[in-house]
């Protein structure tokens, strides 16, 4: 039986140099972004979590590893991600998670919810006073036209 190969995107602290990205690839083949602040890997495993931890070992001693995710999400639309906290962060995780009777994984899953959820709510105030700041000028009409007009038009190709 084969072992399936899962597509892990890792987030670096810092760009990294061409020599840096040289000498990890000697480590495990990996594909830079343009800023050299992500990568892309394939690593097997039997799910996810095992091939994010596989390549975690296999090239933190080379790279400066933020976060590793799955590139994409699973059948319920979650994105893994593999975050390795330093020692005290993880103390005092630890202990905010038991103080709220969770486990640390629970507990920072439903930190990034409430912290996801307020970013759009913000975000849909923010576009809702841009909305009303257009309509005290415009036809209403006239906008849902432009607007409608934007989100069907054809993508340009590339000039010749």
């Amino acid at each position: 039986m084969t072992m399936p190969h899962h597509a892990l995107e890792i987030v670096l602290t810092r760009p990294l140099t061409t020599d840096e990205i040289r000498h990890a690839t000697r480590a495990w083949p990996v594909a830079a972004n343009r800023d050299a602040t992500r990568l892309m890997a394939l690593m097997n495993g039997k799910i996810p979590d095992h091939a994010a931890h596989r390549l975690r070992q296999r090239l933190s001693p080379h790279l400066p590893i933020d976060v590793i995710t799955t590139h994409y999400p699973d059948a319920s639309g979650l994105v893994l991600l593999n975050i390795a906290f330093p020692p005290a962060i993880r103390t005092a995780l630890k202990a905010a998670a038991h103080s709220a009777g969770q486990t640390p994984e629970r507990f920072v899953e439903l930190a990034l919810h409430r912290d996801l959820a307020e970013r759009n709510r913000r975000e849909a105030d923010r576009l809702e006073r841009a909305l009303r700041r257009l309509l005290d000028d415009t036809n209403p009409g006239h906008l849902l036209s432009a607007v409608g007009h934007a989100l069907t038009g054809l993508p340009k190709g590339p000039t010749l």
